[in-house]
C-alpha cells in the first residue's frame, strides 16, 4: 500500500484487534548491563544505496544482490537488559521472538524478523540523537525525548502508522516489510514528534497534509545526514518496489513542483508534497542544520490550522533563531509554493 499513514486522527478506526505484547522474560534472561552494542542494518535501504531499481522482495529472501547493502553499526543508549530497549526506543512486540543478546550483538539478515527490530531501534535512536544535536533538550525545548514504543509487524497489512493515544509506532508487514526501509520508520517517527509538540496538531485536513509532508521530509533529511544517497528526495525507495511501477521507485518525492492552492486535491499524502517541497527548498538554501532547527522549532504549539499559519510560524522561528537573512530564505521557499504571498 502506498500511504504509510499518518496520525491517530486518521487510523483510530483501524485499531480493531487486541494487541498482545511480546514477552520480555526479564526474569529468565540476563543482559550485559552495558549501553553500547552492535547491529546489522540497511543504510537507509538497498535500492537507495545501491541504486538498483530491479531489486524486489522475493518473500523476505536474503538473496545475493542485497549483501552489499548490509552494514555493521553501533547501537547506542541501550538499557543493558539484552533487549532492544533504550533511552530513545523500545521494541515492544513482533510476529517472531523479541531480539535478545547477552552481549548486545544484534546481527541478523532480512529473512529473520529480528532484523526489522534492529532497524527500528537504530533509526529511531539515531533520529532522536540528531534532534538533540540541533540543541533540542539543551538550548531549546526537548522534542519527543522519551523511549519511543514501536511494535514490529503487529498489524498484518502493508501499512504503518503512529498512534498518539498509546504513544506508539506500528510498522506493517507485506511486500517489503515496512521496517526494512529506514525512511518508513523515520516517517512514522515524524508523526510521533508532532504528537509531542502539539496535542492539537492533527485537527484539520490541511494540518494532516502538513503532517504527511513533514514526515516525508524528516525521513529524507535524517537518512541524508546519516547515509546520503544519489536520489535523496525519493522517499522509501525499497518499500515502494512492491507497489510502484515507475522507475525510480518512490513512495513519494519531496521535490515535486506542486503549488498551493491550485494543486490541492484533498488527499493528505498528495497535498503534503507541497509542504515537503517547501521544507526541502529551505534545506537547500540554509543547509540541514539551520533548516531542521528552524522547521522543528516552528512546529511547537501549532494548533492544526493551515499551511499559511505554520509557514508564518516557521518564518518567525527563523528570525528568532538566526536573523533576517534566514527568515527571508524561509519566506521565499513558502512563497515559491504559493503558501505565502
Amino acid at each position: 500500500m502506498n500511504l504509510k499513514t499518518t496520525a491517530a486522527l486518521f487510523v483510530v478506526g483501524l485499531l480493531l484487534a487486541p494487541v498482545v505484547a511480546g514477552s520480555y522474560a526479564f526474569a529468565s534472561k540476563s543482559g550485559p548491563g552495558t549501553s553500547t552494542g552492535t547491529g546489522t542494518v540497511f543504510l537507509p535501504n538497498p535500492v537507495a544505496e545501491l541504486q538498483n531499481q530491479t531489486l524486489s522482495d522475493q518473500k523476505d529472501a536474503d538473496f545475493a544482490e542485497l549483501q552489499p547493502a548490509y552494514h555493521a553499526v553501533t547501537l547506542s543508549n541501550l538499557d543493558g537488559s539484552g533487549f532492544l530497549v533504550g533511552d530513545w526506543a523500545t521494541v515492544r512486540s513482533s510476529t517472531g521472538p523479541l531480539a535478545f543478546s547477552a552481549t548486545n550483538d544484534f546481527n541478523y539478515d532480512r529473512h529473520d524478523d529480528r532484523f526489522e527490530q534492529v532497524m527500528a531501534y537504530f533509526w529511531i535512536t539515531e533520529s532522536q540523537k540528531y534532534i538533540q544535536s540541533l540543541g533540542f533538550g539543551s538550548t531549546l525545548d526537548p522534542l519527543n525525548d522519551v523511549s519511543q514504543k514501536v511494535r514490529l509487524n503487529q498489524w498484518g497489512v502493508d501499512n504503518s502508522f503512529a498512534d498518539d493515544k498509546h504513544d506508539e509506532i506500528r510498522l506493517g508487514k507485506g511486500g517489503v516489510d515496512d521496517a526494512e526501509d529506514a525512511e518508513v520508520i523515520l516517517h512514522e517517527y515524524g508523526h510521533a514528534m508532532h504528537f509531542s509538540q502539539s496535542a492539537t496538531f492533527y485537527t484539520s485536513n490541511e494540518s494532516g497534509a502538513i503532517g504527511e509532508g513533514f514526515a516525508d521530509y524528516w525521513a529524507v533529511t535524517v537518512s541524508n545526514v546519516i547515509s546520503p544517497t544519489a536520489d535523496s528526495p525519493c522517499v522509501a525507495d525499497w518499500d515502494s518496489v512492491s507497489y510502484t511501477v515507475a522507475v525510480p521507485h518512490c513512495l513519494r518525492r519531496v521535490d515535486r513542483d506542486l503549488v498551493y492552492p491550485g494543486d490541492l486535491n484533498g488527499r493528505v499524502h498528495h497535498d503534503g508534497q507541497i509542504w515537503s517541497r517547501a521544507l526541502w527548498d529551505i534545506r537547500g538554501a540554509l543547509g540541514h542544520v539551520k533548516a531542521d532547527t528552524i522547521i522543528l522549532q516552528g512546529q511547537f504549539g501549532f494548533p492544526g490550522t493551515s499551511m499559511a499559519d505554520l509557514a508564518l510560524r516557521t518564518v518567525d522561528a527563523a528570525d528568532s533563531l538566526y536573523g533576517n537573512a534566514e527568515a527571508n530564505a524561509v519566506r521565499a521557499a513558502f512563497q515559491a509554493r504559493g503558501i505565502l504571498q
